[in-house]
């Protein structure tokens, strides 16, 4: 059901978490990494084992990146050319030439049920767009051939932050529409300001199929995904809830609050009364994830299950309250709470402002923080 949010299992697995435990989460839409897999188990331990989804023991949905952000993540590994990136492996240094082909060729054998086209993105924007036109191509051919149509093929829309580039690639993208099952959108979260940022997922949402699902990729701060998909985005992806968690930061509809910190030590309530992640419904108190963050591993694996179903839930609210015609409402309600005194992210109330949601109606003495967020960071004020 869309919007839904995507945890990362970058090697087949959320970092300390078994399958089976992110399943009773409620969590039916995860990530695995193609660039990743073809190197580690590799494709050949993969096909013995009938495919990602039983080598991890995932029995639900799996989605598969294409190995294109690692153009920009292992730049210093990686040389690309038309035919595709030529890799020097981190590992052996031994070079692996990734095609759009091979990339394909790597997801049809993991099996996902999404696969992601191979892209180019870089500092070379409007040569990597046109050539993630060219690769798409490429990708589809090859994937029709294969006859493998139970794996959905995404186009991804390239093109930075320059706007006319942008459009030339959704002019492009759209023209296949017949033959990608959806459209992720991409080349952000990359460090450009978020006024630039929202402008540019609006530009793409607004021209995108609205019969199609809409894939912003490396979305995870909590005001990130609720503006997004007030602009029209149905799925998401990021390390950050898992990640966070592991630097012992736990996601909460009051914001986010830094378990490491020192109040907390004798506070034995649990981070979240109203959550129904084991962490919570247990009754772990502040106090014990305080005493044992960073220091114990089953520290970061309690916090864990909590954001994952932090996110869950925020985007949950999202699909019901737009089902119930009361979307508005729930972003009012989100934002009140979320930010409280601290103020409101100027960025968030221009962006919602574009489609008809005044986060200011009806609180004219709320501060709005100029910039990419609020006057308080991720460390904590709860």
């Amino acid at each position: 059901m869309l919007p839904t949010f995507m945890p990362v299992a970058t090697q087949a697995a959320i970092k300390g978490l078994t399958a089976h435990q992110v399943e009773a989460l409620g969590v039916s839409l995860i990530l695995n990494n193609t660039y990743h897999l073809n190197l580690r188990p590799g494709i050949q331990v993969l096909k013995e084992a009938g495919g990602a989804h039983e080598f991890q023991g995932w029995r639900h949905n799996l989605l598969t990146d294409s190995g294109g952000f690692q153009l920009v993540s292992l730049n210093k590994f990686t040389k690309i050319t038309e035919e595709g990136a030529l890799f020097a492996s981190p590992f052996t240094s031994e070079p692996t030439m990734l095609t759009p082909e091979e990339s394909i060729s790597i997801q049809h054998a993991i099996g996902s049920d999404i696969m992601m086209q191979l892209d180019d993105v870089g500092p070379r924007v409007g040569e990597a767009m046109w050539r993630t036109i060219r690769w798409l191509d490429r990708c589809i051919e090859f994937h029709e051939k294969s006859g493998k149509r139970h794996q959905n093929l995404f186009a991804i829309v390239q093109g930075g932050i320059d706007h006319e580039l942008r459009d030339q690639c959704l002019e492009e993208m759209i023209k296949r529409k017949d033959r990608v099952a959806g459209y992720a959108i991409g080349g952000l979260s990359g460090g450009e300001e978020k006024d630039i940022f929202w402008r540019v997922i609006k530009q793409c949402a607004e021209k995108l199929p609205e019969d199609r699902p809409r894939y912003s990729m490396g979305i995870g701060f909590a005001e990130d995904l609720l503006v997004c998909v007030a602009l029209g985005v149905d799925m998401a992806d990021c390390v950050f809830p898992t990640r966070t968690a592991r630097f012992g930061v736990a996601l909460t509809f009051q914001g986010p609050l830094n378990l490491r910190l020192s109040k907390h030590a004798e506070d034995m309530r649990p981070v979240d009364e109203n959550c129904p992640c084991p962490t919570c419904a247990d009754g772990t108190s502040r106090a014990m994830l305080h005493h044992i963050i960073t220091i114990e591993t089953a520290g970061a694996h309690a916090v864990t299950q909590h954001n994952i179903v932090f996110q869950a839930r925020v985007m949950g609210g999202a699909r019901e309250a737009i089902i119930g015609g009361t979307f508005p409402a729930y972003l009012k309600r989100f934002f009140a709470s979320y930010f409280g005194d601290a103020g409101y992210p100027e960025w968030c109330v221009n962006a919602l402002r574009s489609v008809g949601v005044d986060l200011l109606a009806d609180k004219p003495d709320v501060q709005v923080i100029p910039g990419d967020g609020a006057k308080w960071e991720y460390s904590d004020t709860t």
